[in-house]
């Protein structure tokens, strides 16, 4: 099993910056990737950023060249840095974990409102 606590949502104007974290706990040394989804009310959940094994990462056109996917391992914490932030970035930020099982992990989310 593996426990995810987002943090560091808010509401921010348009241009600002945030930096969500995901803390995982229990059974991380399964993890094969991780990721930042995002759902907008009455839109389906998207993809944002995903890091896979050997630090390579992928992005939504959406979040190119504006968002940043990391992990602290000693900390066991994922994060997005988001800079230049739009109004249409508003949503619920989730974060997501799979195993090399194939199992997949959810956060419980957090909000990001950006204000124009």
């Amino acid at each position: 099993q593996v426990q995810l606590v987002e943090s560091g949502g808010g509401l921010v104007q348009a241009g600002g910056s945030l930096r969500l974290s995901c803390a995982a706990s229990g059974s991380i040394s399964s993890i094969n990737a991780m990721g930042w989804h995002r759902q907008a009310p009455g839109k389906e959940r998207e993809l944002v950023a995903d890091m896979f094994s050997f630090g390579r990462t992928k992005y939504a056109d959406s979040a190119k060249g504006r968002f940043t996917i990391s992990r602290d391992n000693a900390k066991n914490t994922m994060y997005l840095q988001m800079n230049s932030l739009k109004p249409e970035d508003t949503a619920v930020y989730y974060c997501k974990w799979t195993t090399i099982y194939g199992t997949v992990y959810w956060g419980q989310g957090t909000q990001v409102t950006v204000s124009s």
